[in-house]
């Protein structure tokens, strides 16, 4: 099969050198973590084909990644070492030196004839790629992969919300839900011996990191890799997309795709994930709540932290909220938690309660229950400013897809991001309530409670434990 073209909306030149000799053609692998359905990665077979030169995939390991700890490290891990099992049968090597990603990148651009990196939407994603364009001898090329529709072609503004980006990701996105067939590499790259870790014991790899180890790893429950995602993508669409709509709100149940987690890690493509969808067999509802899901409202966040400078901070979140939230500042809080009580869920709310156990030992919530976990924290906490950054730390630091644009958008969403003012009510202003009493007339919150109690006896089971346990 003849190679396809990567989209030019996908390509950006970092820098203005020019083509210089080189023992091969670097793919910096660092946001994309993926040897399939990768973008970055065949438009570097591409240019290494075109070069009559080897490639060589590198990938940066440091020590103490902002807010994450083993657990993020291990399923990261796990799913580098699928890639780089599957690179291999590619006839090409994944290297993975520890250090911080730019370093490593620019040591391994040292006799590279052109790099090409994948793109993170991140303040620090970004600092990387820039020093990497600005040290490096050679043309650094970065391919975008880890969205359907590249954020700038879809807007150049922040969007207000889900209806206004929209119309303009459906006007674009049949251009990019194509298929893109792996490019043979023409010249065997097994051999140049450049030296990395050896990930074939992921235990040891861990040991030798400077990392936070107080969060305990959930691969009982989880297991990293492009391999595993597909499975769990092929379980979806078989057994939950039929009903996917009607159970969204019901967070007693498991008609959910959990490729969010592979998402954030780039260890699956938005783009592969929705055309598997589109293919199945399944109400064309279904499909659809499924695809604003995993395209509209995911690159909304991709919108936000691309074009909001404090995504990260209270200063984020919009006006007129935050003047209805300080307005009721000094509100009576009925109850009031800090943060050790709210991370070993001691509320006096058992759906509360039960919702932080399932995010502490699965590493995943519910995302109906996600939004009411998040609401309560701003109705216990002394300030607005205090529950966001509270709220902020717990989802980073116990969530597998922590720490990413979803993330900074969907923690805004809790203070109105992306939202309108409702009813004024206390504390809250006209900032979007929710209660216990909206939980249960939309699920069976029994059943959900019987469910976490499961799950925690099951990740006690495999050694999932915290102190005090």
């Amino acid at each position: 099969m003849a190679s396809r073209t990567i989209e030019e909306s996908r390509i950006k030149r970092l820098n203005n050198h020019e083509p210089k000799g080189g023992d091969y053609i670097l793919y910096w692998m660092q946001q994309s973590q993926r040897a399939e359905f990768n973008p970055a990665l065949e438009y570097a077979i591409q240019r290494a084909n075109e070069a009559k030169l080897p490639l060589l995939v590198g990938f940066g390991l440091m020590d103490g990644y902002p807010e994450a700890n083993v657990r993020h490290y291990r399923f990261m891990l796990e799913g580098l070492q699928d890639a780089q099992r599957t690179l291999a049968r590619r006839k090409i090597p994944l290297v993975l030196q520890r250090g911080a990603p730019d370093a490593v990148a620019l040591k391994l651009a040292k006799k590279a004839a052109l790099v090409v990196c994948d793109r993170g939407y991140l303040r620090h994603q970004k600092q990387w790629r820039e020093t990497v364009a600005a040290k490096a001898s050679c043309p650094v090329i970065q391919v975008e992969g880890d969205v359907v529709v590249p954020v700038e072609a879809a807007s150049g503004k922040a969007e207000y919300a889900a209806r206004t980006l929209r119309p303009k990701i459906h006007r674009l996105w049949s251009a990019y839900l194509v298929e893109l067939a792996p490019t043979p590499l023409k010249t065997d790259s097994l051999g140049l011996g450049v030296k990395g870790l050896n990930l074939e014991n992921l235990d040891a790899v861990l040991a030798k990191l400077d990392l936070d180890r107080t969060v305990p790893p959930v691969s009982h429950r989880f297991r990293g890799g492009t391999s595993e995602a597909k499975r769990l993508l092929r379980k979806f669409l078989t057994e939950h997309l039929p009903n996917y709509q009607e159970s969204r709100p019901h967070p007693e149940t498991t008609h959910v795709s959990h490729m969010s987690k592979y998402l954030h890690f780039g260890q699956v493509s938005p783009v592969e994930v929705a055309l598997a969808a589109r293919g199945s067999k399944t109400a064309d509802h279904q499909r659809e709540s499924f695809l604003e899901e995993l395209i509209v409202r995911r690159e909304l966040a991709q919108n936000f932290a691309e074009y909001s400078p404090h995504y990260d901070s209270f200063a984020c979140v919009p006006e007129w909220a935050r003047k209805t939230l300080d307005k009721h500042r000094s509100d009576e809080r009925h109850h009031q938690y800090s943060r050790e009580q709210l991370e070993q869920a001691r509320t006096h709310d058992p759906y509360w309660n039960a919702a932080m156990r399932e995010m502490r030992y699965t590493g995943y919530m519910h995302n109906a229950m996600r939004m009411y976990w998040g609401k309560k924290i701003l109705e216990w906490s002394s300030t607005p400013e205090h529950a966001h950054a509270t709220t902020l730390a717990l989802n980073n630091r116990y969530f597998l897809d922590g720490r990413d644009a979803n993330s900074y958008a969907n923690i805004g969403w809790l203070f109105g991001l992306h939202d309108r003012p409702w009813g004024e009510r206390e504390i809250f202003g006209t900032v979007r309530y929710m209660s216990s009493g909206g939980l249960e007339r939309k699920a069976d919150m029994d059943a959900y409670l019987e469910k976490v109690d499961k799950l925690v006896a099951e990740a006690k089971a495999a050694g999932v434990r915290f102190e005090g346990d």
